[in-house]
């Protein structure tokens, strides 16, 4: 007789609960996964409320490959070897990502990889989708699902556990939390995003360099642009929400273009259709997620932006929600009981993506203000010298963070390791040539005084 098996239902039917369905289902369970918008493979582009290009990195190359997905999800990609920097002067620059030919990212659309997941996890016959389900209550204790349809019916679900992957303002985490002694932080930016496009010039290719992320810093707003297939580019304008250039002055196309040829001059002639793109599409908000704890007994546990959501300037977001079900399966495979494996997944995300929330954060600044400066770009340079110099010794953050899978907590902790070097490296060297100089100086006066004292009055020295 064939045992039963065990029940799990996903809330969330985006990145993170699509990929934990297919981790869940080669786990042996039998998943049902529940979500509160359509079908994306047969809704509208953009139903899914973003459909802002995604930069994939290792720590989700690493999560798709374990399931044989990451071949599919390359195949429609747009790889981007490094980030060509538009300065305010107009001028631009070419910055590498990494020194190794596999450090590179990859441009994928978010509602095109979500139908992908979605395929890939429907494929195994003990997993179905539920769309149009909005969740209304969890029981935590059984644990159960309650879930309304479209027409205003309910239906209770019981499960063996529930997965919360329902975004940053997740209900699971709420009512999961309810009662508990949880801590919870959500940090709003005053700045705000929109998505515009660069379509392929009339001769049908594309306007700017296709292979790469095309960033448009300033202190007023920035601009990023990610490659498509197809030689268009999709743009992510960050502007503040209120103030004089804010998406609340952007009332006219004058003050568009206005903006524009202050800020970002050379991005006009490339945007055909910016002022009305700026005044049809939504402007979205950004939250960084803090929170704890993650599971309930081995009942319920959160993944993704449920449980931590980033500022998306570290382009992580998505990599470290696939890193998610990555460790959670690793997690239940190495713990036979389900509640110590929660409590061991929780205990090794939660310390490194609350110092990815600090990297998010620090690197808006580093896009906004320092890219296009040229000690930023000395800085990189050093950085990728000594990575070329010395392999395996010195690893520069980004890297760490975008192309390898060390814990985030630890390739910063590195970071400042190897900038503590290099600090005291300069600064001995600065010692050193000042030491140089002012033993060269009393050199000198000693010579010239021995010279004066051999010198008989009347007689010009030689």
């Amino acid at each position: 007789m064939t045992a039963q098996r065990p029940r799990v239902a996903i809330v969330g039917a985006g990145l993170a609960g699509s990929l934990a369905a297919v981790y869940l289902a080669r786990r042996g369970y039998a998943v049902d996964v529940y979500e509160r918008r359509e079908d994306p493979r047969v809704a509208p582009a953009g139903i899914t409320g973003r459909s802002i290009n995604l930069g994939l990195s290792a720590r989700g190359m690493r999560a798709l490959q374990e399931v044989g997905l990451l071949t599919d999800v390359l195949k429609r990609s747009v790889p981007m070897r490094g980030r060509v920097v538009h300065s305010p002067d107009g001028s631009t620059s070419f910055q590498p990502y990494g020194v190794r030919e596999h450090e590179i990212l990859y441009s994928v659309l978010r509602d095109e990889l979500i139908a992908l997941l979605v395929d890939a996890a429907e494929a195994h016959p003990a997993v179905r989708f539920h769309f149009g389900r909005r969740l209304r209550r969890l029981d935590r204790e059984r644990p159960a699902i309650t879930v309304l349809a479209a027409d205003g019916t309910e239906e209770e679900i019981p499960a063996d556990l529930v997965v919360g992957a329902d975004g940053a303002f997740s209900t699971v985490r709420q009512q999961m939390q309810h009662g508990l002694r949880a801590n919870h932080s959500q940090e709003f930016l005053d700045w705000g995003y929109t998505e515009l496009t660069i379509p392929v010039g009339d001769d049908g290719r594309p306007r700017v360099r296709l292979e790469a992320l095309h960033v448009w810093p300033g202190e007023r707003g920035l601009m990023v642009a990610h490659p498509n297939l197809d030689g268009s580019l999709t743009c992510s304008l960050f502007l503040p929400f209120e103030g004089p250039a804010s998406f609340a002055a952007l009332t006219s196309a004058e003050e568009v273009h206005a903006l524009f040829r202050q800020d970002f001059p050379d991005a006009i002639a490339l945007m055909p259709r910016l002022a009305e793109e700026i005044a049809t599409h939504p402007v979205g908000q950004l939250v960084t997620i803090r929170t704890a704890p993650w599971r309930y007994a081995d009942r319920v546990v959160l993944i993704g932006d449920a449980c931590h959501a980033v500022y998306p300037f570290y382009g992580q977001g998505m990599n470290a929600a696939f890193e998610d079900c990555l460790v959670l399966d690793e997690c239940l495979s190495r713990y036979p009981d389900r509640g110590t494996a929660l409590a061991a997944f929780e205990n090794a995300r939660r310390p490194h993506t609350d110092v990815l929330a600090e990297l998010s954060k620090q690197n808006f600044v580093e896009l906004r203000d320092r890219v296009h400066r040229p000690g930023y770009a000395v800085r990189a340079a050093v950085d990728r010298a000594l990575a070329r110099l010395l392999p395996g010794r010195w690893t520069p953050l980004y890297t760490m963070v975008a192309h390898t899978t060390t814990p985030y907590a630890e390739a910063l902790a590195r970071s400042r390791r190897q900038d503590r070097l290099l600090r005291g490296v300069a600064a001995g060297a600065l010692a050193t040539g000042a030491a140089l100089v002012a033993y060269a100086g009393r050199r000198a006066v000693r010579g010239a005084r021995a010279t004066v004292s051999h010198t008989k009055p009347g007689r010009r020295p030689c």
